[in-house]
């Protein structure tokens, strides 16, 4: 991994944490304690994923709770370090909705952290924009971190600035503007 790459997973590791895209729940009890674990900063306890799996095999969720409470497990597996396993819940919840934003956008933040993965993962935000994400300025920070990674530093540079205009009191974007110097020709 270059260290170029290097700082970036440190930017995204330190920013993605607080800002997931978590998906609300209404259904059964366990599935509304994995959203409210996964819609925290606080780092998810065995209880918390327990809680996720005990409403996936519950079985009596609505089709939208379901896919909710798998983008939900995902986010906590990916906040324990279990990446592949988060990757399966993402890819499971798209499969049976291929238009849950959230999936999207929270698989994509976990490509950023893979070498090589950053036009798959501009992809994804690409699509959870165009599907309305709920945290569309998460969805543009992981598109600027993915254009950079690419060396599309002009593409990047309009994100992190969309990213920081959406949300102005979200410092990560603006800390990541600072390191541009933009020259007028």
């Amino acid at each position: 991994m270059s260290i170029g790459r290097t700082l970036f997973a440190a930017a995204l590791a330190a920013s993605a944490v607080p800002a997931v895209a978590a998906v609300t729940v209404i259904g059964s009890s366990s599935a509304r304690m994995c959203f409210e674990a996964a819609d925290t900063r606080i780092t998810p306890s065995q209880a918390s994923l327990d809680n996720c799996d005990e409403a996936l095999q519950q079985g009596n969720m609505s089709n939208y709770d379901t896919v909710a409470t798998y983008v939900n497990r995902g986010i906590l597996r990916q906040r324990v370090g279990r990446e592949d396993a988060a990757m399966a819940d993402f890819d499971h919840a798209l499969a049976q909705d291929p238009n849950q934003a959230e999936a999207y956008l929270n698989k994509g933040m976990l490509l950023l952290r893979r070498d090589d993965s950053w036009q798959d993962a501009m992809t994804l935000f690409d699509t959870a924009l165009a599907k309305k994400t709920r945290r569309p300025a998460l969805a543009y920070y992981g598109r600027a971190v993915a254009n950079e990674l690419g060396g599309r530093v002009k593409e990047a540079y309009a994100d992190y600035r969309e990213a920081s205009r959406i949300e102005p009191k979200w410092r990560q974007p603006q800390l990541d503007l600072a390191r541009f110097i933009v020259r007028q020709r």
